[in-house]
């Protein structure tokens, strides 16, 4: 929630005091079967293994197969999310899917996935704010919890990068890839005197100056194409680690929490070297930044839910730990969501 006080605007998240707050109770993923390596993308482009690893640290890509939509990977990772948090579809009030490639103009993504996980009632909507989608998506499902509108949420992150990537470039192409996931958010009393678990804040930042920086060259209403990608590689990476940096401490202050505080950051995996330049900005230990960018590339909004369930999955995280999780992506957009385990 955005709280204005003349010109400062602040977004204390953590200041609602309806009572309730969002735990995540379940986390769930989904991957394409196809693997493309770095080996596989030098046939096709000018490039190599060693050009692709040295400067990004990606080694393999996942790639949606022919007739696999976004809709697809985001029903996967969702009912993955619901098994672990025991429940199904038909307890859910709410779907906020996160993406830039839905699969159609209209109708939402969200109201595909709802249908298919058996959830008849609520309400379900996508948000677009490419790779920060899904902290911007946990936001808008935390307030809404937070304010008593909904108890059980779905969050989604969820792409097919591969349908907008201009195979010809070598500075993009080899950045990008496929997958979804999601997390299962639910209701709880806060209980007095406790220190506070669940979604404890979320900050939202975006400049539209920037826009031009990262974008698609297509568009409904300009050229009723969906367009392909393209970047300014060098200056978003100046950006990136300034705002990633900025949003982290932001979030920590919101909170009365440091660095030191923390147990995990899992950020946007935009590359290996932006991952890696965040944690030392942050004077983190390497072993405290969760990295999956070696082998799902840049999945845009769907990359940091995607962290987060591997690292839950394997038994990283764990109960109480504080986990920080920044973003930023085209527009500029940019934020961070911290949470109590």
């Amino acid at each position: 929630m955005t709280e204005v006080t003349g010109s400062e605007v602040r977004n204390p998240a953590a200041a609602v005091t309806t009572g309730w707050t969002a735990r995540v109770t379940g986390c769930g993923s989904a991957l394409p079967e196809r693997r493309m390596t770095n080996h596989e993308l030098a046939t096709m482009v000018d490039t190599s293994d060693e050009w692709i690893a040295q400067r990004t640290g990606i080694k393999e890509r996942r790639i949606a197969a022919d007739g696999e939509n976004t809709s697809d990977l985001a029903t996967r990772a969702a009912l993955a999310a619901l098994k672990q948090a025991g429940i199904s579809g038909a307890d859910v009030d709410l779907i906020v899917l996160a993406t830039c490639t839905p699969d159609r103009t209209m109708p939402a993504t969200a109201v595909r996935v709802q249908a298919a996980i058996g959830m008849t009632g609520g309400i379900a909507f996508d948000v677009q704010a490419v790779c920060s989608g899904f902290v911007f998506a946990l936001s808008v499902a935390d307030n809404m919890i937070r304010l008593g509108q909904v108890r059980t949420a779905v969050v989604i992150g969820a792409e097919t990068m591969s349908r907008i990537i201009d195979w010809t470039d070598r500075n993009s192409c080899v950045l990008f890839g496929d997958g979804a996931g999601a997390v299962v958010l639910r209701a709880e009393r806060q209980e007095a005197g406790q220190p506070p678990k669940g979604i404890l804040s979320t900050h939202l930042h975006s400049d539209g100056r920037h826009q031009d920086k990262i974008h698609t060259d297509g568009g409904t209403s300009s050229t009723q194409t969906a367009g392909k990608m393209h970047l300014e590689g060098r200056e978003v990476f100046l950006h990136a680690v300034v705002n990633l940096a900025e949003a982290s401490q932001e979030a920590l202050a919101a909170n009365g929490l440091t660095q030191a505080d923390l147990d995990w950051v899992i950020p946007h995996q935009a590359n290996q070297r932006i991952v890696q330049t965040l944690g030392d900005k942050l004077h983190l230990p390497k072993e405290k930044v969760v990295l999956t960018v070696d082998h799902h590339g840049n999945t845009s909004a769907a990359s940091i839910p995607l962290a987060l369930a591997e690292a839950v999955e394997d038994g990283r995280i764990k109960e109480n730990d504080l986990v920080l999780m920044p973003a930023m992506g085209s527009g500029f957009t940019w934020g961070a969501a911290l949470i109590r385990w």
